[in-house]
């Protein structure tokens, strides 16, 4: 199944946000089926038409089945890179007890000041 991106353009950036998108692969991620989650590295993930003015990046991922489970995130400088590699920080793996879920990446752009510039959105069933 192919990750999709979904941009959502907030403040007076507009123009250069709305192209916003962010897309990852799970990578070589050890399967996980038990509901535990392993702390593991961030998947690698990949940017495009990132918002003139981005200071850096906050992700974190939502398991669309189960909603209120926190798996985290976390926040990246941005430097204008057009991947975050593997590493950057960590979180809570995906882990479903039974059965595939969707599990939903969003990628905020923020200024230096912590303005959201843009959002972007990417999901993957696991496993």
């Amino acid at each position: 199944m192919g990750a999709f991106a979904l941009a959502v353009v907030t403040g007076s950036t507009a123009a250069s946000a709305a192209d916003f998108s962010v897309g990852f692969s799970w990578g070589n991620l050890k399967k996980c089926t038990s509901g535990r989650p392993n702390s593991v590295a961030n998947p690698q993930f990949s940017l495009r038409s990132v918002p003139e003015g981005t200071a850096r990046i906050d992700f974190k991922m939502v398991d669309l089945n189960v909603p209120k489970y926190n798996h985290g995130g976390g926040k990246v400088k941005y430097t204008g890179q057009k991947t975050i590699a593997s590493g950057a920080f960590r979180y809570k793996s995906p882990c479903p007890p039974s059965g595939r879920h969707t599990y939903e990446w969003t990628a905020t752009a923020r200024d230096s000041s912590g303005k959201t510039l843009a959002t972007a959105k990417a999901r993957r069933a696991y496993p």
